[in-house]
């Protein structure tokens, strides 16, 4: 069974940056095939794929996103980290991982995509 943890602050402060961590167990994050996600719920909004990491390392953002978006791994603590760039109170919401197939990178956010999920962690920006 694999499981998926996100942590990270639950407040960061408008301008400054959102840094989250997920860490994976019952799986490998350089298992092949499989792409690691973050995804992102606003309040009252749906869901949005923010960017993924491939079992290979290659790294996909969504174009929105991409000028402050870096999503990066530590494969020896089975780890990836999410960290968003100047944060505004638009970028409150809650923020999950989850292990999806290749065809996440489409950007296209479909939960069959997925199988499994983080619990999600409520981020707000706010001064």
């Amino acid at each position: 069974q694999v499981q998926l943890q996100e942590s990270g602050p639950g407040l960061v402060k408008p301008s400054q940056t959102l840094s989250l961590t997920c860490t994976v167990s019952g799986g490998s994050i350089t298992t092949r095939r499989y792409y690691w996600s973050w995804i992102r719920q606003p309040p009252g909004k749906g869901l949005e794929w923010m960017g993924a990491i491939a079992w290979s390392g290659s790294i996909y953002y969504r174009p929105s996103l991409k000028s402050r978006t870096s999503i990066s791994r530590d494969a020896s603590k089975n780890q990836f980290t999410l960290h968003l760039n100047s944060v505004t109170p638009e970028d409150t919401a809650v923020y999950y991982c989850a292990r999806g197939s290749e065809a996440v990178v489409a950007g296209i956010f479909d939960s069959s995509q997925y199988d499994y999920w983080g619990q999600g962690i409520q981020v707000t920006v706010s001064s």
